[in-house]
């Protein structure tokens, strides 16, 4: 079993420094108005990812400091979490804190790792239930009643949801997408034609990748043929000599003559006869040049035409390269892309079809989802109310009964609904219920909603009973309640006392409270208090037994520690608790 054993808590709030200490069982925390009390209920919210104000740093201080100590058992899914989140646990123990300085940055700690305050929030859905009297407000939102209907009515609910929900969100999809190809319609048809004009274009010059290259290229050449044609022949005349100049002379023949002479001597000396190879390969090496600007000066093509046609292919490849790519191959990409996109654009017509039909299939097939996901919340309702009820009448409300309302607001048109039970009603991500609690106090009163039929202490106790049907089926480890007894008083404070101390046998109980009748039960009692300058330190957070518990009792029943008849009450407050347990 998951335990909360301790929190310590540095320049928060009130709290200078305080260490407070929980049972196992049900803990109870009392003091002054204004003590401090609600600040145990904030730091457990702050050690479970809540929300981080600066403003709740103490005056003066540089930050607020919250740890906490949990014993879990091995292999629970919060232990398991956190070892995932790079938690070290030592037997079983988990250390958590959370900081917030005074200008609004958090840093939270995990089992000595730093972590995201959000899996701190994680880990709070299988650690903690914490209520308040915010909670109670939020029970009276219809949203937050279908939530608690959907969490008590466990897989029998969370299967038809799920199951709904998946096709919920598929025809969202394809309903947008529907919308998206019909209303854009005219924009589709204008992209299509500007598409088939811009391949039509380039389907006419039909161009090769490489082209504009090799195209660049030979103008360049054919520009300047003539010039090209007399440096060959120059350089030509320097390597092989001159035809019409016989007695001039050339590279080739000095360097023939100087390797006959290495070559007359090359027996004596092997230096010279290196050097006599290498003029050898010289040789060689002039007379492929000479043989190829022969070749070159034979092969060049000084025609004008020939020039006039490639500058014309030149400017129709450039008049594509300036709309639909920085090169050819920039075009031909371009135009692969646009056919595909042509492609998909003529199939508009098709798609536009086929989601019809997906939209109306998934219509049917969710009409069917919502009854089935409406028969299913019924059958819980009717179970939780029963269990609720049951709960009221241990907490003083012996006539009162729970029951819910689920309805559906009908659809002004079938094209914004789906089809239940006959008629089109408003759907949306978690079917077509509306589900309202309905409380009726006693005998011969209408059933009304909470948030009209009941009292601050009647809400109180609602909510109360509500956590303890869920503690049957949804357990978690530590229930923490921020005077959620507010408006209860008399038998009925006692009641709920009786109820919090038999919940407490099964879990964890904390209970923030200034009645004395629901302190009474608790197995620990803890008192927050204040010293003379205004702060709560290390000893002002103390552990009630014996005759102190009795004088704080006391203190709570009539303002005042000595009276007698107060703490005759007292007393006999506790004696009835422990025959109770």
């Amino acid at each position: 079993m998951t335990v909360l054993e301790e929190m310590r808590i540095r320049s928060l709030g009130v709290i200078d420094d305080a260490v407070v200490e929980l049972s196992p069982g049900f803990t109870a925390v009392t003091g002054e108005t204004g003590a401090g009390k609600t600040m145990v209920v904030t730091s457990l919210a702050l050690l479970l990812g809540g929300r981080a104000d600066p403003a709740l740093v103490r005056i003066g201080a540089k930050a607020a400091v919250v740890e906490g100590r949990l014993t879990m058992t091995a292999g629970s899914s919060a232990a398991v979490r956190a070892e995932e989140a790079g938690a070290e646990l030592e037997d079983g123990t988990l250390l958590i804190s959370r900081t917030v300085s005074a200008e609004g940055r958090s840093r939270a700690h995990l089992g000595g790792r730093s972590v995201p305050v959000g899996v701190l929030t994680e880990l709070a859905d299988d650690l903690v239930a914490v209520h308040g009297q915010t909670d109670q407000q939020g029970l009276l939102r219809p949203a937050r009643q279908r939530q608690a209907l959907d969490r008590y009515a466990g897989d029998a609910v969370a299967g038809p949801h799920a199951t709904y929900a998946a096709a919920y969100r598929r025809l969202r999809a394809v309903a947008t997408e529907l919308e998206e190809l019909t209303t854009r319609a005219r924009e589709r048809a204008q992209e299509a034609d500007l598409l088939r004009f811009g391949l039509n274009e380039i389907a006419g010059v039909e161009p090769r990748a490489g082209e504009d290259a090799e195209l660049a290229a030979e103008a360049e050449r054919l520009g300047h043929a003539e010039a090209l044609a007399s440096a060959a022949a120059i350089a030509h005349a320097a390597l092989a000599g001159n035809p019409e100049d016989p007695e001039g002379v050339d590279a080739t023949t000095l360097v023939a003559g100087a390797g006959r002479a290495l070559e007359a001597v090359r027996s004596h000396d092997a230096a010279l006869a290196g050097l006599a190879d290498r003029m050898g390969e010289i040789s060689i090496l002039l007379a492929d040049v000479a043989g190829e600007l022969a070749g070159y000066a034979d092969n060049l093509d000084a025609d004008p035409l020939r020039l006039a046609a490639v500058e014309e292919r030149r400017a129709a490849l450039t008049g594509l390269t300036r709309k639909y790519g920085e090169d050819i191959t920039g075009v031909l990409a371009w135009a692969e892309e646009s056919a595909a996109r042509l492609t998909e654009l003529e199939g508009d017509d098709d798609r536009i079809g086929e989601l019809t039909a997906e939209r109306d299939g998934l219509r049917t097939e969710l009409s069917s989802l919502a009854q089935a996901l409406t028969d299913a919340r019924t059958e819980a309702a009717a179970r939780f109310a029963e269990a609720v009820t049951a709960e009221l009448a241990s907490l003083a409300m012996p006539h009162a009964r729970v029951s819910f309302d689920i309805r559906q607001t009908e659809s002004p048109d079938e094209v914004s609904g789906v089809e239940v039970g006959g008629r089109p009603v408003v759907y949306g991500p978690h079917g077509v219920d509306e589900v309202e609690l309905l409380l009726a106090p006693h005998p011969g009163a209408q059933p009304r909603p909470i948030a009209k039929g009941a009292s601050g202490g009647e809400l109180s106790r609602v909510m109360l009973a509500v956590e303890v049907v869920f503690a049957g089926s949804d357990p978690v480890p530590t229930y923490l309640f921020d005077e959620v007894d507010a408006g209860v008083g008399g038998k009925a404070a006692v009641e709920v006392g009786r109820r919090l101390a038999k919940l407490a046998k099964s879990a964890q109980v904390v209970v923030v409270t200034h009645l004395p009748q629901v302190a009474a039960f608790a197995d620990r009692q803890l008192l927050v208090e204040k010293t003379n300058d205004g702060s709560v330190t290390r000893s002002g957070v103390t552990v009630l037994e014996g005759e102190d518990r009795v004088r704080e009792l006391s203190r709570m029943l009539a303002g005042q520690e000595d009276s007698e008849t107060a703490r005759a009450h007292a007393e006999e407050l506790l004696a009835t608790a422990r025959a109770d347990a």
